[in-house]
């Protein structure tokens, strides 16, 4: 049992460190080569944790030797276009100017059902909406509106002098976040004055929040006596 904990911890680790190596990335978001590898380090992996009798070096060295290639293949792809289209392919366009490429649809088996849930999460009920709709290489498909169907930005209206509004997370249960401070561009001892005013002590707090223009939301912890 011991032994089984501890191959399971080392396998455990050694694939963490190997998928933080190939980088971050969503399930949905893989490319072809990236989901291959994932799928044989899961398989791979678990033959020596349920099988104490088989050496854990035989699985280990496929896990690493993967991890390698994977590695290869991502800095290849980068140094080369056409050797990145060769193993991911290119993107393809499905709707153009409100025209749907029905040939394209066959070669990538995309129902109707599907594309039409696609415009759907990006909030388009209407295929006139559509210029483009674009499948790419991960199999995700980005959508582009026509101008005339767009929300109104900012610099369209022509508003000047704006500044982006975000908040982040300065005091957790009662505790500083030094990366939320560094990100709004405030202090401890701006938020320890906001908390004077607001007549609370910071080990009472839950959740504190500001925005670099100032603002602040409070959030107190819950008196659960």
């Amino acid at each position: 049992m011991t032994i089984s904990l501890i191959r399971t911890l080392i396998l455990y680790f050694v694939i963490l460190i190997g998928m933080r190596l190939m980088g971050k990335r969503q399930i949905s978001e893989l490319q072809t080569s990236e989901l291959v590898v994932t799928l044989l380090i899961s398989d791979i992996a678990a033959i020596p944790m349920q099988d104490t009798d088989q050496p854990l070096v035989s699985g280990l060295l496929p896990i690493l030797v993967l991890i390698a290639v994977e590695l290869f293949l991502s800095f290849a792809m980068m140094r080369s276009r056409r050797f990145r289209r060769l193993l991911c392919g290119s993107p393809i366009v499905l709707i153009e100017n409100g025209k749907l490429n029905q040939q394209k649809m066959r070669e990538l088996r995309i129902t109707i059902e599907d594309l039409w849930e696609e415009l759907r999460q990006k909030d388009i009920f209407a295929l006139s909406d559509v210029a483009y709709a674009i499948v790419e290489t991960n199999g995700t498909m980005s959508i582009i509106k026509k101008p005339e169907k767009e929300v109104p930005t900012v610099s369209m209206l022509k508003i000047s002098n704006t500044e982006p509004l975000f908040e982040a997370v300065v005091i957790h249960d009662g505790t500083f976040s030094s990366w939320g401070l560094s990100l709004c561009g405030k202090t401890q001892e701006w938020v320890e004055a906001v908390l004077r005013q607001e007549n609370t002590r910071r080990e009472e707090i839950f959740l504190m929040t500001a925005t670099p223009q100032g603002g602040y939301t409070l959030v107190k912890k819950e008196d659960n006596r």
